[in-house]
This record gives structure tokens, C-alpha cells and sequence, in this order.
């Protein structure tokens, strides 16, 4: 394919994303040199930061809507994966998850620069509003005037607050935002605006405010609107004062981050869990084991007959049966109390924190067996796996977590060859 028609791909996938400040000749260009670096990172020979930088360097070019992320992922993770490795080639698997880690880099690095664009924009909103405020005790009409057009038409909201805890106006941006009619607004006490499900740590700082104990300050707050749905509000808050230093009012700027909230929130998602099943994956399971309570009990599996599978009907079959075994040892492992990862391959594996000892690993590994006992159909055709199960029992939180997965590795070879009957072992 080449990286010429990787970045004519790419950018016919951004096309009417944004108006962006190069020409597209330009456009392409960039794109080149961008998915060359992308494509080194997938291959192992680059840095995964070059994603994140990637991501910088289009959103200063002005891509800044979200819809960059969803038309640049299938780009990363189809296009230049098969640049480098076709399906069913050797290390093709590997191939795939090193660009499902460049892409969560990449939508990382997205997220950063679009919300520090946006809180840039926030703060020279704010700047702007309390200059005009300052003004308004010298200058009252000019700045007045000044100040009404800055808090009528900016996108963000603004609201002003008095001394004992009223509101004095807000602009619609904040009135949309909390979901309320801005002229049922002015003139009612923030608290019952807000209601008792938002009176929380964000309003126990603004009592601080009204009371001269801080004159700034600036958080991001959960905020339940009167229909029910959650938003999360970034709020900016400073206190305006006279000549002899009292408090006239508050004015406050807030930014609606829900959709970034949310992005960031499917990115932890998706890099700490499996993409083609869905399961916690092995950067997950690691961190659970590391702070798991003890005692701690491992079943490691191994399926038996996948390969005949994937040989016989392809790897598009293969990958709709590990689905397919994912989704029962999911529930036979939720049954007994059990976190079901995939960690890598046709590896499975399930940790049970607080174990009650080797006849719960006992019972775990059995209802495993059982669960891929009953043949598996797909595409209309039924399915045959078995797993070979090793087993682990730790009294102690672990700490030697190498170790500990070679014994549990060690054991679920022992069971796959039949050398010793199946049976969990302590350590």
C-alpha cells in the first residue's frame, strides 16, 4: 500500500471533519509523515509516544472535533496494520494489539490536546469577564456594555453570584448546561437551584468563597440534572472585590466535559480490556493480581483443539469461538467469584481473591471444564475446545508474580499432557 495511500486514506477519513489550516496537499503531506511514524510504532521499531505526538500535532493543525478520534482509529487499526502484516501471516495477533496500543496512545493524546485547547478558550473567557467586571466600578456603562457582550454570547457559561449566596444572572450556555430555564434563575439561592444530589464537596468550596476564604478556585464536578442525566461540569470560580478588598459578587465560567469525560472513560476501557473478546486483558489481570486481597487462587487455561479450528475454518471462525468461550468462562467464573481474563492467544486465565482454598479452585476449575463441555456453534457448524486447567493457591499476597505465573503455567502443562493428574497445587 505505502505510506502515499495510507495518507490519501487518512485523509479522505478526516475530510469535512474540520476546516483545517493547511491546504489539502499539505494536508497529505503531514498525514505522511505522521502514519510513518505510526506505522513504525506498530511494527515495534518506534516509540509509542509518536502517537500521542500525532495527535498534538493534527489538533494544532485544527482538528479539533471529536469525530478526529472515531475516523483516524479504523485508519490505525485496519489500514496501517495490514501495511504491515496481513491476516493469517505470522505475528499477525501481535501486530494487531501493538496498533490497539497505538491507538489508545493516539486517542490519548487527542484527548489531552482538545481539552487543553478548550481550557485555553476558559480561561481567556474568564480573563476577559473579570477585566469587564473590574471595569464596570470605573467605567460603569462602557464596561457594562463590554462586559454584557462577553457574557451573552460566549459559549461557555457564565453566571454571577451575590454575597449571600444568589444568583444574579447567568448567560443560556450555563442555564443549558444545568439543564434549568435561565429566567426562573436570577434571584434564587444556588443550593435549592442545585438541588440536594449536587450539594456536595463543590458547594462546601463555594461557601468557602462567600465566607473570604479562598478567592479562586476551579474543579470538575459531577452535576445531575432535573431530567436525570449526568453531566460533568469543569467550574472556575473568583471572587470580585472593591477598593477596601470586600466581596461584591462571584462570577463563575463552566465548561461541559461530559463528552470528554466519557471519551477518556472508553479509552481506559479500551486498553485495559481484550478487544476481539471483551475480558479484562493481561495489563489488567497484572494490576489486579498485584493488589489482590489474599488469599489468592489462579485457573490458568489453555484451549485444546483451537489450532484445528483456526486451521480448518479460518481465523474468522476462530475468533468467534474465542467470543464464544470468553463469554462462558465470563459466567462460570462470575458463579464462583472469579475475574475471567484473556491473556494472549487461546490463554485464559481467572483470579479469585479472598479464595477459600483448593476446594474452591477445585469446584472454579471444574465448572471451566463444563462450561465448553456443550459444543460451541458457529456460523452454523458446531465447535469442539476443551481447556487444559493449572491451578494456584497462594495464602499470601503475592509478590513474586513471575514466579507465581510460571508454577500456574507449570501446572496447566501437567494437566494438558497427562503426566500428573489434575489437581491445584499451594505455593
Amino acid at each position: 500500500m505505502g505510506l502515499r495511500e495510507l495518507a490519501l486514506r487518512w485523509a479522505d477519513a478526516l475530510d469535512g471533519v474540520v476546516a483545517p489550516t493547511l491546504t489539502r496537499t499539505e494536508t497529505e503531506a503531514m498525514l505522511a509523515d505522521l502514519a510513518e511514524l505510526l506505522v513504525a510504532a506498530i511494527r515495534g521499531a518506534g516509540d509509542l509516544r509518536n502517537a500521542h505526538d500525532a495527535a498534538v500535532v493534527l489538533v494544532a493543525a485544527n482538528y479539533r472535533d471529536p469525530l478526529l478520534v472515531s475516523r483516524s482509529l479504523p485508519v490505525i487499526c485496519h489500514d496501517m496494520v495490514e501495511e504491515v502484516c496481513a491476516p493469517g501471516e505470522v505475528g499477525y495477533e501481535r501486530v494487531r494489539d501493538r496498533a490497539v496500543a497505538v491507538a489508545a496512545e493516539f486517542a490519548a493524546g487527542c484527548t489531552g490536546a482538545l481539552r487543553a485547547a478548550a481550557l485555553v478558550e476558559q480561561e481567556t473567557t474568564l480573563g476577559a469577564a473579570l477585566a469587564a467586571a473590574r471595569d464596570a466600578e470605573a467605567r460603569r456603562q462602557l464596561s457594562e456594555a463590554r462586559f454584557e457582550a462577553v457574557f451573552a454570547g460566549a459559549s461557555v457559561g457564565i453566571g454571577t453570584v451575590d454575597v449571600t449566596g444568589r444568583v444574579l444572572a447567568v448567560n443560556a450556555a450555563f442555564a443549558e448546561m444545568l439543564g434549568l430555564p435561565q429566567e426562573r434563575m436570577p434571584g434564587r439561592a444556588v443550593a435549592e437551584l442545585l438541588g440536594p444530589a449536587n450539594i456536595g464537596h463543590a458547594y462546601e468550596q463555594f461557601r468557602r468563597m462567600l465566607a473570604g476564604e479562598i478567592d479562586r478556585l476551579r474543579l470538575e464536578t459531577p452535576h445531575v440534572r432535573p431530567d436525570g442525566a449526568l453531566s460533568h461540569i469543569d467550574l472556575s470560580l473568583s471572587a470580585v472585590r472593591d477598593a477596601d478588598k470586600r466581596i461584591q459578587f462571584l462570577i463563575g465560567v463552566a465548561v461541559d466535559v461530559t463528552e470528554r469525560k466519557q471519551l477518556a472513560d472508553r479509552l481506559w476501557h479500551d486498553a485495559h480490556h481484550d478487544n476481539l473478546t471483551g475480558l479484562p486483558n493481561r495489563l489488567l489481570f497484572f494490576d489486579r493480581l498485584a493488589s489482590a486481597a489474599p488469599p489468592v487462587g489462579l485457573c490458568y487455561l489453555d484451549l485444546d483443539g483451537f489450532k484445528t479450528v483456526n486451521d480448518e475454518w479460518g481465523h474468522t471462525v476462530g475468533d468467534r469461538v474465542l467470543h464464544e468461550v470468553a463469554q462462558r468462562l465470563l459466567t462460570a467464573a462470575e458463579s464462583l467469584g472469579g475475574l475471567a481474563a484473556r491473556v494472549g492467544g487461546d490463554e485464559f486465565i481467572v483470579l479469585v481473591e479472598r479464595c477459600a482454598g483448593e476446594s474452591q479452585l477445585t469446584a472454579l476449575a471444574d465448572a471451566l471444564r463444563e462450561a465448553l463441555a456443550t459444543p460451541l456453534w458457529v456460523a452454523g457448524h458446531p465447535v469442539h475446545v476443551g481447556a487444559s486447567v493449572g491451578t494456584v493457591f497462594v495464602v499470601d499476597r503475592p509478590s513474586a508474580i513471575d514466579a507465581l505465573m510460571h508454577a500456574v503455567d507449570t501446572a496447566m502443562y501437567r494437566d494438558k499432557t497427562g503426566r500428573s493428574p489434575y489437581g491445584p497445587r499451594t505455593v
